[in-house]
């Protein structure tokens, strides 16, 4: 992220605002079940996963939208509710691993391993595996619940709550739709570019970009013309976020995106990239994708022939080309949209770091 604009919040300092209100949340559940001998780990390992990084792009981008509408400051009931989001996406993030079969996250094993590893002694590998598995859905589910508790005591007014729960039961239907169709769609190969957009739109550019904007210019009362303005921005930064994201996840370096560059490959994800090399390839080269792409036991020099692949058919470069034109997209709609100076300024700084980053 680049350096803080003069008026706008320092975004180092909004995160850590939103960390400490999880932190402070869940040092209170650990308490809560320690009295009522119930195991005090479930919120710790929440605190541990949520220690280990992540953007809070949610709660910036809430927070912004907050500003883009008008509101004064950055009042605590707003950071609360921000944080509900940024709780959500741990439910959303611990379930995902699940579904994904990932080893890591962020640097550091997913929290169904850890839970294999701390309940696997006296167990064979695949009850231990089972326990991990089952534990990590009740810890995602208690992320779920918990995202309602912290936004309903955000100290919110009845009115802004009337506001925002439309958006976020909109929010969690389109991202769950969006991960259903991403998890069906898995291992049937496919040259099919708009229906990977289309798991695009709802898995992510939805749910990360402008879900957030809209929920936080509600808080501040926005008419839905400024609702329809945060979508003309957010749509293309979001799309934009999520090709990088499949760029980095099969060409990104392990020690800064934190998850092994084979997951996406082993599992033959539909992505845009995989679409585009299938609509490009000739037919050899469409013989060697369609057997390795999905392969579970993928290998290096394997994963290695399908960047080869990815390269040579151009289908890398057309996800650049598609990532830069929806940024152009979006700093098009800055330039006219009715928002202050300082929360475009701040939008600016967003759409490059999600567009241009590395991790």
């Amino acid at each position: 992220m680049t350096a803080a604009v003069a008026g706008l919040p320092d975004a180092d300092a909004l995160r850590k605002q939103v960390t400490n209100v999880l932190d402070g949340f869940l040092e209170r559940k650990a308490g809560a079940a320690a009295k009522l001998r119930m195991p005090a780990e479930v919120a710790e390992c929440l605190r541990d996963f949520l220690a280990v990084g992540g953007k809070r792009l949610r709660p910036v981008l809430c927070v912004t939208g907050w500003q883009a509408a008008g509101g004064t400051g950055i009042p605590e009931t707003v950071i609360k509710a921000a944080a509900s989001l940024e709780m959500f996406h741990t439910f959303c993030l611990v379930h995902d691993d699940i579904m994904d079969d990932s080893g890591s996250r962020r640097g550091a094993p997913t929290v169904h391993c850890r839970l294999a590893r701390r309940h696997g002694h006296g167990r064979s590998a695949s009850a231990a595996e089972r326990v991990g598995t089952s534990g990590a859905i009740l810890v995602g589910d208690l992320a779920l619940a918990w995202s309602d508790e912290l936004l309903h005591t955000a100290g919110l007014t009845p009115r802004q709550l009337d506001a925002v729960l439309p958006l976020i039961d909109d929010m969690r239907s389109e991202v769950m739709y969006g991960q259903y169709l991403d998890v069906t769609a898995a291992g049937r190969l496919t040259a099919d570019v708009e229906q990977a957009l289309h798991i695009v739109r709802y898995k992510t550019a939805k749910y990360t970009v402008e879900r957030p904007l809209h929920i936080g210019a509600a808080l501040a009362g926005a008419p839905l013309a400024m609702h329809e303005a945060l979508s003309a921005y957010a749509l293309p930064v979001g799309e934009a976020f999520q090709l990088r994201d499949d760029l980095l996840g099969v060409f990104g370096a392990p020690e800064m995106t934190g998850k092994a560059s084979l997951d996406d490959l082993r599992e033959g994800k539909h992505t845009v990239l995989v679409a585009l090399a299938l609509q490009r390839a000739d037919a050899r080269q469409q013989r060697v994708l369609r057997t390795l792409l999905g392969t579970p036991r993928l290998d290096a020099a394997g994963a290695d022939r399908i960047r080869e692949l990815l390269t040579a058919t151009g289908a890398r470069d057309a996800v650049e080309d598609l990532i830069d034109a929806r940024r152009a997209q979006a700093l098009r709609v800055l330039e006219t949209a009715p928002f202050p100076p300082r929360a475009v300024a701040h939008l600016r700084q967003l759409t490059e770091a999600a567009t241009a980053r590395t991790s």
